[in-house]
């Protein structure tokens, strides 16, 4: 079948414009509530509906899956959920966009009719483009360099061994979906943010150079695309949330000039609040003035939120400049193997027990590996040296190891489950022999835009194509990000974590978390902690106060590269990103908290001097 060809370039125009556009999210990664997209359809009125499903570690699961059964590829649970909602989407005119296609969207489309054969029918449009490994070979080294982003290390290096390679696709081909009369949208690596812009883009007929409506797109799709974390899941003050059933997952209602407001459905649990929102904004997140994707650039500095009633947000004056010519590139290469096991050691004296336990392990074993570690699950696993010092009950003594070498590594599988019987008392194993993990590692990287173009198929009834469009992901408006302002602070390569000196003013030791919230998460191998002040005053100390010095200090343990801090005026935040603090990140690192989840908690949770004066303004705001 011959391929339609697509110009983009000005093609998003749309006629009978919507005064409103209400899009919730059903999901914010593989293994989120199922009933969630059920609750959300039931629970009231809606445009669309997203979920998102993909992490870099996500795609390197799927990817180990589909060298086992090549019929799969896609995230398995997608299924159950859209046969279990089908008539309520066609009966409520809902559309579902989800990148649930993984590296293989066409596989996915296929097993949801054959689910669906004789029940409801949908209009299912498939986006395929983003994998580029069966190009390798043509892109590089002519057309592309393929250095990873994070540590500019060379592809040579780990060409032979790449597994996948999927570029993160923009918002074109999805608008093509829809405007194809698709309800039910199944893409593969698209942007997080990506199936929540299109459908503003497609219904409000926005240009694909309206800069600050974009980057306002992408803002409302950054803030619900990790699902419950925008209604009071991972809130620092957890407490205020008064109900943990029914969770409600986030609503855009988003109007034609680009404002929006953030909400959930009436009568669930969750809280919306500007301190929710906030929270979420700076997850995951880089420099602030510059979050990127492959239709705009957004300035997270421009942002203004405020409360608009209860559990609901306003969101405005977002502004945004030309994407660039390139797209993102996931990659995973083939990295030797990995095994962690366990034991459990009961009190009295359980962290001394675990040290015993611990040294004769490793003495007994005698190998000497590519990395080892050993954790004490319970005691100082999470925080490491923020951790306060206590006398736990038990601790779960966790042994992990990484090597090029299946050899050793099954060795040290062998060698946990004698431990019991040779040491101190009050010990028990928690599992089998462990098995051996083909580790998948991680490799971020850029190609130009014009290599990969986009492919939108449209199926009939029996899962055969039926018409194929080919999208362009080049818009002609991208041009070289020209980068004019940074507010960035970073350590320096020894850093001695000097305090301020406050000078004579009374103080008072607090823990951060009277001050502020905090939240963490991870790219690769760094992790970035999002901390967002109480009030102005606070903000304003600790802008002065918590340098990134500072933070490299108290993550003396966990942190390995440079910490970078950047300034959030606008949201009274400051974010830290942690180069080298994850062990490698993702699935090659051996710590039981391999993403930074709660690095946010650990900086909390420590304590600081602060002025009379300072602590006065959170009294006067009670």
């Amino acid at each position: 079948m011959a391929k339609k060809k697509e110009k983009i370039k000005d093609k998003f125009n749309k006629k009978n414009m919507k005064e409103i556009v209400r899009i919730g999210n059903a999901g914010g990664f593989w293994g989120d509530d199922l009933h969630a997209l059920r609750r959300q359809l039931e629970g009231g009125s809606l445009d669309y509906i997203s979920s998102d499903y993909l992490a870099e570690i996500t795609m390197s699961i799927l990817r180990k899956q589909q060298l086992k059964n090549p019929d799969l590829g896609y995230v398995t649970d997608f299924i159950e959920q859209i046969v279990d909602v089908a008539d309520l989407l066609v009966k409520k005119n809902v559309t579902m966009i989800a990148n649930a296609g993984g590296i293989n969207p066409l596989a996915c489309a296929r097993r949801v009719i054959k689910e669906l054969k004789g029940k409801t029918k949908l209009r299912i449009a498939v986006i395929e483009g983003d994998n580029i490994i069966e190009m390798m070979d043509e892109f590089y080294p002519a057309k592309a360099d393929f250095k990873n982003m994070e540590n500019d290390e060379k592809f040579e290096l780990i060409k032979d061994r790449i597994q996948s390679a999927n570029a993160y696709l923009g918002i074109p081909p999805i608008v093509k979906a829809l405007e194809s009369g698709a309800n039910l949208v199944i893409a593969g690596r698209v942007t997080d943010t990506s199936i929540t812009m299109a459908p503003l883009v497609y219904e409000f007929g926005w240009k694909s150079n309206d800069w600050d409506k974009l980057a306002s797109a992408l803002v409302a799709g950054h803030i619900i695309e990790c699902g419950a974390q925008a209604t009071g899941g991972n809130f620092t003050d957890w407490h205020k949330v008064k109900r943990w059933d029914n969770f409600g997952y986030p609503i855009v209602e988003v109007y034609p000039d680009a404002t929006f407001f953030v909400t959930k459905h009436k009568n669930t649990g969750g809280l919306v609040s500007v301190e929710t929102v906030k929270e979420q904004l700076v997850y995951e997140m880089g420099d602030p003035a510059y979050y990127i994707s492959p239709d705009v650039i957004a300035d997270f500095l421009s942002i203004q939120l405020e409360d608009a009633g209860e559990n609901r947000v306003r969101v405005f004056g977002i502004q945004g400049s030309p994407s660039t010519h390139f797209l993102k590139v996931s990659m995973a290469f083939e990295d030797g193997y990995k095994a962690s096991s366990s034991i459990i050691l009961s009190g009295p004296n359980a962290i001394d027990k675990a040290r015993v336990y611990k040294n004769l392990f490793w003495k007994r074993l005698g190998i000497q590996f590519e990395k080892s570690n050993t954790e004490y699950v319970g005691y100082d696993s999470c925080h490491k040296n923020l951790a306060p010092d206590v006398e736990p009950n038990e601790v779960l003594l966790q042994f992990s190891v990484f090597d090029y070498d299946p050899e050793k590594v099954s060795e040290f599988s062998k060698s946990i489950a004698p431990l019991i019987l040779s040491g101190p008392p009050g010990v028990a194993v928690t599992g089998g022999r462990p098995k051996l993990h083909n580790v998948m590692t991680y490799w971020p990287t850029l190609v130009r835009k014009e290599l990969v173009p986009s492919t939108v198929h449209v199926l009939d009834e029996n899962g055969d194509i039926a018409s194929t469009f080919e999208i362009s992901s080049v818009t002609g408006y991208e041009e070289v990000m020209n980068i004019q302002r940074s507010n960035k602070q970073v350590s320096k390569a020894d850093p001695t974590g000097t305090i301020i000196v406050i000078g004579d003013e009374e103080t008072e030791r607090i823990k951060l978390r009277e001050l502020c919230l905090a939240r963490s998460g991870d790219k690769g191998d760094t992790a970035n902690i999002g901390l967002v002040a109480r009030n102005k005053t606070i903000y304003l100390f600790l802008r002065q106060y918590l340098t990134a010095d500072i933070v490299k200090s108290m993550f003396a343990e966990a942190c390995e590269g440079r910490v970078i801090r950047y300034e959030l005026d606008n949201l009274l935040a400051l974010n830290f990103l942690l180069e080298k603090s994850l062990d490698g990140g993702g699935t090659k690192s051996l710590q039981i908290d391999a993403q930074g989840k709660t690095y946010a908690q650990a900086l909390l949770n420590h304590k600081i001097s602060v002025p009379k004066r300072i602590l006065d303004t959170l009294l006067n705001e009670h």
